[in-house]
């Protein structure tokens, strides 16, 4: 069945799948200007589990843009510390402070898009699902859907480009009565059944205008180009004196980490006086770079760098750690 010639029954099958299958998001059951806008921008990078007892905390500290624009900076990373990507809680900060200032308020995407940490698929988000207004929300599960749709066999050289080319599939699929609710319709279907690897195409209310399952390519779409995986190898010091512990404090001019504290690296806490003692090894993954960081114990010796803090161990919870380094500490 073809996509855009049977609009109205495609939308009619998305509408009454989601109406039915949705997950009862927090952003959903008590819907919000405010609470679309911060679930948008913790979604971010962001799996939804993983950002749901944050959005829970988030609220019960910064309910609104008034108190959020009124809290400091320093609260507001305290609060973010463990998502990661920590422009966004700048962003946000930011954005409510310029909300909060702004009259008239903003009602349209295009004036969304003029605020910080807002780009076109979050001003799209706020704007259909807040506001009512007819555009499309285009990420990559909705790439994922129309590309597996349309078995589309195009390749991309990355996300952006995909999402570029199917930017006016989208807009024309949108329905114009429930833009919003189509938006999370699809971003839902992303989520929960077109998924990445081993789609469920037998519980899709879309199946029958899929191409790709009809042609069995649905694995094959979309064709994206993705970036060579990069090794990183980082030795770090474990430094502990007098219920102390050596943290190095990332500097203002260092971007999505300024101001937070991390362990140091082996080499900026002086020459050892005896070979140091591995005592961990972790690695994570951040976008396509591996990341295996080996930890040493080290006895305390004379530094000359600055960024190094002595933190009392009981009050940890006071300054803000990167995720990664809580967990380990």
């Amino acid at each position: 069945m073809d996509l855009e010639s049977n609009q109205a029954a495609f939308q009619a099958a998305l509408s009454a799948w989601y109406a039915q299958a949705q997950r009862p998001l927090p952003w959903r059951t008590e819907p919000s200007l405010y609470r679309t806008v911060v679930s948008e921008l913790m979604a971010q990078q962001t799996q939804i589990k993983t950002m749901l007892p944050y959005f829970e905390r988030w609220m019960q500290r910064f309910p609104n843009f008034e108190t959020l624009a009124a809290a400091p900076a320093a609260d507001v990373l305290k609060h973010w510390e463990g998502l990661g990507y920590y422009n966004r809680a700048r962003n946000l900060h930011q954005l409510a402070r310029e909300y909060v200032a702004l009259d008239p308020k903003p009602h349209t995407r295009e004036a969304w898009l003029a605020l910080p940490g807002i780009g076109p698929y979050t001003s799209a988000a706020i704007a259909s699902i807040a506001l009512g207004l007819p555009c499309a929300v285009v990420d990559g599960n909705v790439v994922r859907i129309l590309a597996r749709l349309s078995d589309d066999p195009r390749s991309f050289k990355g996300n952006a480009e995909a999402v570029k080319a199917f930017t006016p599939l989208a807009e024309a699929l949108v329905d114009p009565a429930k833009p919003g609710d189509h938006n999370q319709a699809m971003m839902e279907l992303g989520a929960t059944v077109c998924l990445k690897h081993k789609p469920l195409c037998t519980v899709c209310p879309l199946v029958e205008f899929c191409q790709a399952r009809r042609q069995g390519s649905q694995d094959e779409r979309p064709q994206i180009e993705r970036k060579a995986t990069v090794k990183v190898e980082i030795d770090r010091a474990w430094v502990l004196q007098n219920g102390q512990l050596l943290l190095h404090r990332i500097p203002e001019s260092s971007g999505q980490l300024a101001g937070q504290y991390e362990l140091p690296r082996l080499d900026q806490v002086g020459r050892p006086t005896a070979a140091p003692r591995r005592i961990a090894t972790r690695t994570r993954a951040i976008t396509h770079r591996r990341i295996r960081e080996c930890i040493y114990a080290v006895e305390p010796t004379s530094h000359n760098d600055d960024s190094l803090e002595w933190i009392p161990l009981n009050q940890l919870d006071t300054i803000t750690l990167s995720g990664p380094h809580r967990r380990w500490i």
